[in-house]
């Protein structure tokens, strides 16, 4: 009599599995069909790209069109291509992520392991800033770096908006999760707050300081209008910055080079998926596990 019940649970499971492999393959081309159709696409040239629209086979402009988008010189002073703002963007990228984990993990482990007044106070002032988005700040911010003379430069980029609230939270909630017997550990051998912070919390806070990275990586990465105020010269550029200012300089044609700015469309998303790739395990890790 058990033989014929064990069928139909097994034929459960099976098709429940297969339902959720369709969901997960559904959601999957969702996002990676439009990018697909921009890289086929962006190997067309202008012409067929202007007559026919989006194209489902490939092309035989592939290496003309990156090769002129990466080493050609493009925008208003045709000074500029996409492998400078290519590394502008890496820059603005690594500053924030780099920046923002460094500041972050100060503060928090001030917060959590100095006794002093009103360290609640701190914190939760800290995370109300979440409430107070970039548009909201934008003025006052960009007051502040035009008057000290930061404009086009990577300074005026980065240290304005290297504070993170959101940084400070996670590394809070960590730390406070690190048992006490560590720190009177610590004590004991005679390390003082400076040593118990580089060489026992910054090597526990590594998956942390992994997940903490790869966002703030993507959020650098992608900034425009921050970039938009704070440069004009064009040697500052960054990829996302630069797209739509390139565009301009496109769409004064008789026909708009669609490949050229799909090409760059593309460029602009090679680096954060790499980064979300090559740092995937401990991005996990760090939002769901604990090495302690």
């Amino acid at each position: 009599m058990a033989a014929p019940l064990a069928a139909p649970a097994a034929r459960r499971i099976r098709w429940r599995a297969v339902m959720n492999h369709l969901i997960l393959i559904a959601g999957s081309a969702l996002m990676i069909v439009p990018v697909l159709l921009a890289f086929i696409t962006s190997t067309h040239d202008a012409v067929t790209i202007h007559r026919e629209g989006l194209q489902f086979l490939p092309g035989g402009a592939f290496s003309e069109t990156y090769r002129k988008v990466l080493l050609e010189g493009t925008g208003f002073t045709g000074e500029v291509n996409g492998l400078t703002m290519a590394v502008n963007s890496l820059i603005l990228g690594f500053g924030f992520a780099i920046g923002k984990i460094v500041i972050s993990m100060m503060a928090a482990y001030a917060i959590v392991y100095f006794r002093f007044p009103f360290a609640t106070f701190a914190f939760w002032a800290i995370f109300v800033t979440l409430l107070l988005p970039l548009e909201v700040r934008i003025l006052p911010s960009y007051e502040i770096v035009h008057s000290m003379g930061l404009t086009n430069t990577y300074t005026g980029l980065i240290v304005p908006l290297v504070a993170s609230a959101t940084g400070t939270f996670f590394f809070r909630q960590f730390f406070k999760s690190v048992p006490d017997e560590l720190l009177e550990a610590a004590r004991i051998d005679g390390a003082g707050p400076v040593k118990f912070f580089i060489d026992i919390l910054v090597p526990l806070s590594r998956t942390m300081i992994a997940a903490i990275f790869i966002i703030m990586f993507v959020y650098g990465w992608n900034q425009y209008l921050w970039p938009t105020l704070i440069t004009t010269d064009e040697s500052f550029f960054t990829l996302v910055r630069g797209i739509k200012q390139i565009l301009q300089v496109w769409v004064g044609s008789n026909i708009p080079e669609y490949g050229e700015a799909m090409a760059l469309a593309i460029l602009a998303m090679v680096p954060p998926v790499v980064i979300v790739v090559v740092f995937q395990s401990w991005f996990i890790k760090g939002l769901t596990e604990s090495d302690k």
